[in-house]
C-alpha cells in the first residue's frame, strides 16, 4: 500500500512532530513539509498541491484555505487539520461541498486563553498599558505622584459580562471570581436562552458563591457590563457585533476585553468611543486586519487600549497539545494509526 501523501505548512512542536515522524519511519505516510517556523509562502503551497496525490492538509491560522487552494489539491484532498481553534481562514462551503473532512483544536487552548483574558482585564480595568509606557519612554522620574495618577477601576463588585459562553468564556469567569466581582451575564449564540445544565462545563451556574444569569438581550449585556470579555466564534452574525451602536449603550467607565476574533469589533467605533471618553478603555488579543498592526496603527497609539499579538495560546504546553491534536485530527479522517478525534467541525 502506498503512502498518505499529506502537506504540513510548518515546523512542529515536538509533541506533534514526533507522531509525523514516526509515521513516515512506518511508511504510512509520505510528508511535504515547511521546514521554517514562519509561515509557508502561498506560492510554495500552491506549487505543492499542484504535484497532486495529496490526501491531508494541516495547516495554521495564518494560511488561507480557499478556493484556489482546494481546487489545486484536486479530488486526492479527504481531509483539513488546523492547529487553532478558529477556522475562520478556511472556506468550509468549499470543504463541505467536496465532502472535505475539518478538524480544529479548540480544548487545547481553553486554559491558556483563559490566562489572557483576566490579564487582559487586570492590564485594562488598571491601566498597566499606560503604566508600562511610563517606565519604558523613561517618564516615571519626571512624573510626580498624585492621588489619582494612574487610577483604574476596581474589579470588586463589578458586573462581569461575557459574550460567548463556551468553554473558554466560562473558564475566564472562573479565573475573575477571585477577584470579588459582583455579578456575571452572559450570552450564549441565542442571546436570553439560558445555559442548559449540560453545557455548563465548569459547574459555575450551580456553585458559584455571585449570582450568574444569561442577559435578556444584548442591549442589557452592553448597558450592564463593567467588563464585556467577548469569547464568541466569528459568525456572520457576530462580525462588526461590537459597533457604534453595541458601544453607545455602554457605561462609560466600562472595558472590552477581546480574545475571540477581531473582526468581531469595529475597531474605528472602538477607538472613537475611548477618544471620546464613552468607554474607559479596552485589552484586545485580537484585532481586525492582524498581523498587519504597525506601531502607529490608532489602537496601538491609544494609551488606553492594550494590544496583544494574538498570544491566547502562547504557553508551550498548549502549543504542543494543539501540534499534537492536529496531527491526531489528520490521521484520523485519513485512517492513518495513531489517529484520534480531538474535535471534528460539523460542516453539514
Amino acid at each position: 500500500m502506498s503512502p498518505i501523501k499529506i502537506i504540513i505548512s510548518r515546523s512542529l512542536p515536538q509533541e506533534g512532530q514526533a507522531l509525523v515522524d514516526q509515521s513516515i519511519a512506518s511508511g504510512a505516510v509520505e510528508v511535504v513539509q515547511w521546514p521554517k517556523e514562519s509561515s509557508a509562502e502561498r506560492e510554495w503551497y500552491l506549487a505543492q498541491l499542484k504535484k497532486g496525490g495529496f490526501a491531508g492538509i494541516l495547516c495554521m491560522l495564518g494560511d488561507k484555505i480557499d478556493e484556489e487552494v482546494l481546487e489545486t489539491a484536486g479530488p486526492s484532498l479527504k481531509a483539513v487539520s488546523t492547529m487553532s481553534a478558529g477556522y475562520d481562514h478556511i472556506d468550509l462551503k468549499g470543504l463541505a461541498k467536496r465532502g472535505i473532512r475539518l478538524g480544529t483544536t479548540p480544548d487545547a487552548l481553553t486554559d491558556a486563553t483563559a490566562d489572557i483574558g483576566a490579564m487582559l482585564v487586570l492590564m485594562a480595568s488598571r491601566r498597566a498599558g499606560e503604566a508600562i509606557r511610563l517606565v519604558v519612554n523613561g517618564k516615571w522620574p519626571v512624573s510626580p505622584w498624585s492621588p489619582l495618577q494612574l487610577c483604574g477601576h476596581s474589579l470588586q463588585k463589578s458586573t462581569v459580562g461575557i459574550l460567548g459562553f463556551g468553554k473558554i468564556g466560562q473558564l475566564t469567569l472562573k479565573r475573575l471570581l477571585g477577584f470579588g466581582i459582583g455579578q456575571a451575564l452572559y450570552t450564549t449564540s441565542q442571546p436570553g436562552a439560558t445555559l442548559p445544565p449540560s453545557k455548563d462545563y465548569f459547574n459555575l451556574l450551580t456553585t458559584s458563591s455571585i449570582p450568574i444569569r444569561a442577559a435578556t438581550s444584548l442591549d442589557e449585556l452592553a448597558s450592564q457590563s463593567d467588563f464585556l470579555i467577548i469569547c464568541c466564534a466569528l459568525t456572520p452574525s457576530t462580525s462588526g457585533l461590537i459597533s457604534t451602536s453595541f458601544l453607545s449603550k455602554m457605561k462609560k467607565t466600562a472595558y472590552i476585553i477581546n480574545t475571540a476574533r477581531g473582526p468581531i469589533v469595529d475597531s474605528e467605533a472602538l477607538l472613537a468611543a475611548v477618544e471620546a471618553g464613552n468607554l474607559a478603555g479596552a485589552g484586545l488579543d485580537v484585532v481586525s486586519g492582524e498581523p498587519n498592526i504597525p506601531a502607529d496603527h490608532p489602537l496601538v497609539l491609544n494609551e488606553k487600549i492594550v494590544v496583544l499579538p494574538h498570544i491566547g495560546s502562547a504557553t508551550i504546553e498548549t502549543r504542543g497539545l494543539m501540534a499534537l491534536q492536529s496531527v491526531q485530527n489528520l490521521w484520523a479522517a485519513l485512517g492513518i494509526e495513531g489517529g484520534e478525534w480531538a474535535n471534528e467541525v460539523n460542516l453539514d
